[in-house]
């Protein structure tokens, strides 16, 4: 069961990022997740913004400090610092405009390109309630996920429809990552140090695991 905590009353904090064509809903994904609300005249992104939310996973509280910046080429510059510490990632596309399906092979590359390749991606069709517009077929997004070895969602973030469930998917997986990497090496993850980084692979990672019982401020 997802719920909301205090910000520093977490066991885990994984970084999210969210990616794909500007116009395909992202921050509105973002803020119904993270506030339950919805802009019908929301705008482009300027630059990068993050909101973050926590929820429970297993007997575990983890915080997603979840990433959203602009889709433009103007602001590719940020790549390498947007990306850098992600451990999971939405990749969406508009469900009503056909070229931002075309797109998310890029998008993966250059995913895929600045992380670890144990990274948790959800592929993500949004709009899935302007079903009179539908350009890209469910069948078609399914096939791309299954060959590119991700997860794959519909949503809405107007009608709420699984925003809830694409995040909570994501961050679940991960827990599951980071779970059986410290059960590898023989490590209870909650027994780590306050702090500590937790490496899902070879790339820098700002994702952290928190002691429990542990406050400080």
């Amino acid at each position: 069961m997802a719920a909301y905590r205090a910000d520093d009353d977490y066991d885990y904090l994984f970084k999210v990022v969210l990616i794909g064509d500007s116009g395909v809903g992202k921050s509105n994904l973002l803020s119904r997740f993270t506030r339950n609300e919805f802009s019908l005249e929301s705008k482009s992104t300027i630059g990068v913004e993050f909101a973050t939310r926590s929820i429970h996973v297993d007997d575990k509280i983890v915080k997603a400090q979840i990433w959203d910046t602009a889709g433009q080429e103007r602001y590719r510059a940020i790549t390498s610092a947007y990306y850098r510490g992600a451990v999971g990632a939405l990749l969406v596309y508009d469900v009503t405009r056909h070229v931002t399906f075309e797109n998310v092979e890029r998008w993966l590359k250059e995913l895929r390109d600045h992380t670890d390749s144990n990274i948790v991606i959800m592929f993500v069709g949004n709009k899935a309630d302007l079903r009179h517009l539908r350009a890209v077929s469910t069948e078609d997004a399914k096939a791309f996920a299954e060959r590119e070895n991700t997860f794959f969602m519909e949503t809405s973030a107007l009608e709420s429809m699984n925003v809830e469930n694409a995040f909570t998917e994501v961050l679940s997986q991960i827990y599951r990552v980071v779970s059986r990497k410290a059960l590898d090496i023989g490590d209870d993850p909650a027994a780590l140090p306050k702090g500590q980084t937790i490496n899902v692979g070879s790339k820098d990672d700002v994702s952290a695991v928190k002691k429990v019982g542990c406050c400080s401020n």
